[in-house]
């Protein structure tokens, strides 16, 4: 993926991220209610959206730091990471705003899978960032 979609994909992945957010916020605690969940359901499941939404942002940030990255050295390993941070927040955050609006828990199950993305995203943004480090701190001064 190019420098140029990272930050586009990142900058849309942060602007879902508040508008989910603000949703959450405002309009989810009527909606969960007319649902005819309980109060202590309710705030539970608002904190799940709000760990999604938060995660969300966190991932989006990684994204457009993968690509300003990549604007200037570009790498195979922030590929992969900013891959990984894409699918992963889409599975971890999507699963879980979706465990919300349907109280399926099930999908709880499935939550994680997109954390262990996130992860390698992660480590493959460290393992490029030590190939930056390597080559950065070998310039003579």
């Amino acid at each position: 993926m190019s420098s140029k979609k990272m930050l586009m994909v990142g900058a849309l992945l942060g602007a879902l991220s508040v508008t989910l957010g603000a949703f959450g916020a405002h309009g989810m605690p009527d909606y969960l209610k007319s649902q005819g969940r309980d109060e202590s359901l309710v705030q539970k499941r608002l904190g799940d959206w709000e760990v999604a939404s938060r995660y969300l942002m966190y991932h989006a940030l990684a994204v457009v730091g993968c690509g300003l990255l990549a604007q200037s050295r570009p790498s195979r390993s922030l590929n992969i990471a900013c891959w990984f941070f894409i699918l992963g927040t889409l599975v971890f955050s999507g699963f879980l705003y979706t465990l919300v609006l349907t109280e399926k828990r099930v999908l709880g199950a499935i939550v994680p899978f997109g954390g262990v993305q996130m992860i390698i995203g992660w480590l493959a943004l460290a393992y490029a960032g030590g190939g930056y480090c390597s080559a950065e701190c070998k310039k003579p001064m």
